[in-house]
């Protein structure tokens, strides 16, 4: 069984609790305007300009990026880390793109860690089929689930697809008893206006066990990405959030969620 990674990152402190080892899957059904990982979104590999330094130049080079990986060729590394799982009470933390879709390979993924003992989350959109989610949920206790827009309309404008599954499979993690940590990306323009806000915390507050919600402000980061594959970048890159702000609207999620963090 292999899949389409594009990253395996070490001593991650921000996909989940403790320190984790997150694996990068290739491919997503949704097309965020906003997208942080613009080279996850094509199910195939792909070339992104880099940089190496030549004594005092600068080498432009072509990186093939996604890579087919065997199950076993990244339970040899995440195995690496098991003894910082085990210190820091992490873990291995599935991202993307969109790991469930890639469901074979992402369920023999958390099949082998649930042997070794090994933590698992999920980061996801939460776009997938029931029966993907059932399926997944049997091996893994924890998902680090996106909400972005309340709006259907808006969701499927800046996204491309409906949230209608989305909020869906939410309520069947509830539902069967899953640990949910709520990741709102914080979008200028986008997902930041009042009344978003007011909508996503109306979705989240119908779910009491919901304890914990991550507030993640844009940055610009992902525009030298959208320049190194050839694409256009359609958000404000020189746009930052004040703390005054982020203050705000930690406050207004922390009346109903114990715990609301900025940046994860």
């Amino acid at each position: 069984m292999n899949g389409l990674v594009f990253d395996i990152r070490h001593f991650s402190v921000h996909d989940g609790p403790g320190i984790r080892t997150t694996v990068f899957f290739k491919g997503c059904p949704l097309k965020c305007t906003w997208c942080h990982n613009p080279e996850s979104q094509l199910c195939e590999a792909e070339t992104m300009e880099t940089t190496q330094p030549l004594g005092d130049n600068k080498l432009i080079v072509n990186k093939v990026v996604g890579n087919l990986m065997q199950v076993d060729e990244v339970m040899n590394e995440l195995k690496k880390d098991s003894l910082i799982f085990d210190e820091s009470k992490g873990g291995v933390t599935f991202s993307g793109g969109e790991p469930m879709a890639q469901p074979e390979f992402l369920l023999e993924l958390l099949k082998a860690c649930k042997k070794l003992e090994l933590h698992t989350a999920v980061d996801t959109s939460g776009f997938a089929t029931e029966s993907v989610i059932k399926r997944i949920t049997q091996y893994s206790p924890l998902f680090l689930y996106d909400l972005k827009l309340a709006n259907d309309k808006e969701h499927k404008h800046y996204t491309g697809v409906s949230n209608e599954l989305v909020l869906r499979n939410l309520a069947t993690l509830i539902e069967l008893g899953k640990e949910v940590f709520i990741r709102i990306p914080l979008i200028p323009s986008i997902t930041d206006s009042t009344e978003n806000l007011v909508g996503l915390r109306k979705i989240i507050v119908k779910y009491p066990s919901i304890k914990r919600v991550d507030i993640l402000p844009f940055h610009s980061i992902a525009k030298g990405k959208y320049e190194r594959l050839g694409r256009k970048f359609d958000v404000n890159a020189n746009f930052n959030y004040s703390n005054e702000r982020l203050a705000e609207i930690k406050a207004f999620f922390s009346e109903h969620v114990e715990n609301v963090l900025i940046g994860g």
